[in-house]
């Protein structure tokens, strides 16, 4: 099993200071996992085991091995072929197909991403469970940018409100006006329901940013990039401007042409939690999404930017 670990020299600047300074805020591990790595990891120093009260001095070599994570019993493998558009040891990110959940629910337990990320784990012998930045609803397909330990979800976590950019297309009723904009409009759980979000006073800031790519009369074709990432966002703002996604039926979209709601994460831009590298990553979309902007919106050379 191929543990997690880091290695760090100690600059200038942190001179004197205890290590466990040096880890919680140049590192930005935080307190529960610092004292997870001093039970059940490992932490050197010039490869001599310290504890975090040790004082560091410039030139020093930190070591850190991350823990075992556990994977929760009832997250059981499941044997499926996942489309993988980037690994490294730190990073999964996975083009969701449309229909799969991305962690089980309480009627179904046993089909997910999640599922399908522990089986992958298990036979590559990685030490980890499924730790998902962003969540795609079942029906929506593209991209899950998967942190393969916990300090690796814990500093995307960090980015979500900076540099974690998402970018979505998705086919709304009608011809979409004004054609480009933001929508401010904080959303809350709907009162009557555990499942459907509104927007309401009374809710979470929520931000969304559009852009017409093209439009019939029938259908609009819109880029949409998430400012925050509330449960529905997409879905419930552009009901709330009076077009709502095709195929979804939960927020009035008409389900006679597409049986699930037309939208597809297209691209995720972020920066490297550990390489500090500018990344971006794309995946195409779906053939029924496909099919759908041929018969809706009718502009074939726009698909092959898709």
């Amino acid at each position: 099993m191929n543990l997690v670990s880091f290695q760090w020299i100690v600059p200038k600047e942190w001179e004197g200071a205890f290590l466990r300074e040096f880890l919680r805020e140049d590192k930005q591990i935080s307190r529960k996992l610092l004292k997870e790595i001093k039970f059940q990891g490992h932490l050197s120093l010039n490869d001599q085991s310290v504890t975090v009260k040790s004082v560091i001095k410039e030139g020093d070599c930190v070591c850190v091995r991350l823990p075992v994570e556990q994977v929760s019993e009832v997250l059981k493998p499941l044997q499926y072929e996942l489309d993988i558009i980037y690994e490294d040891k730190h990073i999964l990110i996975i083009n969701k197909p449309p229909y799969l959940p991305t962690i089980p629910s309480r009627e179904d337990s046993d089909y997910s991403l999640a599922n399908a990320v522990v089986n992958y784990y298990e036979k590559q012998r990685i030490p980890g469970t499924f730790h998902a930045v962003n969540r795609l609803d079942r029906n929506t397909s593209g991209l899950v940018l998967i942190a393969k330990h916990r300090y690796a979800h814990d500093l995307f976590v960090k980015q979500l409100k900076h540099t974690l950019q998402r970018t979505y297309l998705a086919v709304v009723h009608g011809r979409l006006t004004p054609p480009s904009g933001t929508v401010r409009a904080p959303i809350a759980r709907k009162t009557t329901s555990i499942i459907e979000r509104m927007v309401s006073p009374d809710g979470k800031d929520a931000i969304t940013h559009y852009h017409t790519l093209d439009a019939s009369d029938k259908a609009t074709l819109v880029d949409v990039q998430l400012e925050t990432g509330r449960t529905h966002q997409i879905r419930v703002h552009f009901h709330y401007l009076g077009h709502s996604l095709v195929g979804d039926d939960l927020y009035g979209g008409e389900t006679s042409k597409f049986p699930r709601q037309a939208l597809h994460a297209k691209r995720v831009t972020f920066v490297h939690p550990f390489t500090s590298e500018e990344m971006m990553f794309e995946a195409p979309i779906s053939d029924d999404m496909a099919t759908l902007i041929r018969e809706q919106i009718d502009d074939r050379s726009l698909l092959n930017d898709c």
